[in-house]
């Protein structure tokens, strides 16, 4: 079924939100007149500035347009409570806004529904449907957050086409092409947060910021480090973003130091000395992460992948065969193949020389 072109152009705005908003949603509105012009436009924009709604209105004010009257479209349930700003179901009220054509329902607990109650109770008609899958698409991270309490977790790798990420002696740079590493980029710019391994820090020492693509933020730094062996001069630390280090050692010596370079680190002791990656993920969304973006090494993806905890994956394949090495995830032995762990294919693309698969663990999106 197509979208009414407002709620079309709604999308299209949310979609501009994607690596801004966070941690709000990606949320496009649109507000059209009796007669069909549009009057005001807008999306979300940075965390403590104005959400798509008052981005409208704000929008038709300054071309000096009356939007008393008009119908607003947008891809999620105006909110209804005070955060960093606001609520927008009571800019849109307040502005003379006569019905509201909403994607889906927010699930944030604070409005869930609160917010449609507000506009019919300020006598706004409202209209809810159209777009929802489009909208909770956009914002899986936003929705898991909310509904599991956990962040959508994306795990990227880059490997040959006979599944190697790295020589034996763990040389990996570089299995793809440029175009393939710009991609990535893309991708962890979209995240709230970029996750790796101590493994991964101590081979390779890399900055895992975005570099080779537009950025108007950088992701947290989440890392695995059990017991605490991030050397105090690694390139993750950085002023202008939040690194966090879980471990497994509650009284390491090393914790005062990593935190003088401005690292918090967070003890989770699991079971065999390592770090209990299920409540990571759960302290990662209180800290309002919705998107997880991991770049690690075959033992780290091996245990997310171990434990059920990895939503869907990013692979880059290169049209190369490197026969022994190391390869994406070391999980198993299963023991059939029946136990084998099953993917929905997303999207195979072309980037440069190399294959763009998106692949999500079957039904992981059902919530």
């Amino acid at each position: 079924m197509s979208l009414p072109p407002p709620l079309a152009q709604a999308l299209a705005l949310a979609r501009l939100a994607t690596g801004l908003s966070e941690p709000n949603p990606r949320v496009g509105c649109v507000i059209v007149g009796a007669d069909g012009t549009t009057l005001g436009q807008g999306h979300t924009r940075e965390a403590g500035g104005p959400h798509a709604e008052v981005v409208a209105l704000r929008d038709a004010a300054a071309a000096g347009r009356d939007v008393r009257g008009a119908t607003a479209y947008v891809t999620l349930e105006p909110c209804s409570h005070h955060g960093r700003t606001g609520p927008c179901c009571d800019a849109l009220a307040a502005a003379g806004i006569a019905r509201v054509v909403a994607s889906c329902t927010d699930p944030n607990p604070l409005v869930a529904g609160r917010g449609f109650e507000r506009l019919r109770a300020a006598g706004v008609q409202v209209e809810v449907g159209p777009g929802a899958a489009e909208t909770r698409e956009l914002n899986l991270g936003f929705f898991s957050r909310m509904v599991r309490g956990t962040p959508w977790v994306r795990l990227k790798v880059a490997a040959s086409l006979d599944g190697k990420t790295a020589l034996d002696d763990g040389t990996s740079q570089w299995i793809t092409g440029e175009a393939a590493r710009v991609d990535g980029h893309a991708w962890r710019a979209r995240a709230t947060a970029v996750l790796t391994g101590i493994g991964t820090v101590l081979q390779d020492d890399p900055r895992l910021d975005v570099r080779l693509a537009p950025a108007s933020r950088q992701p947290d730094l989440a890392l695995v480090d059990s017991r605490l062996e991030l050397p105090a001069t690694a390139r993750l630390f950085g002023p202008e973003r939040r690194l966090l280090v879980y471990c497994a050692v509650p009284d390491s010596p090393r914790r005062a130091e990593l935190q003088a370079r401005g690292a918090e680190v967070i003890a989770l002791p699991g079971p065999g000395g390592k770090v209990d990656l299920a409540a990571m993920l759960r302290d990662l969304a209180r800290r309002e992460v919705n998107e997880l973006h991991v770049e690690a090494g075959f033992k780290l993806n091996g245990s997310l992948v171990r434990e059920g905890l990895v939503d869907e994956l990013l692979a880059y394949l290169a049209p190369k065969l490197l026969g022994q090495g190391q390869g994406i995830a070391s999980f198993g032995p299963l023991p059939g193949l029946d136990a084998a762990i099953p993917l929905d294919f997303r999207s195979i693309d072309r980037i440069g020389g190399d294959l763009r698969i998106v692949a999500r663990v079957a039904g992981r999106d059902a919530f």
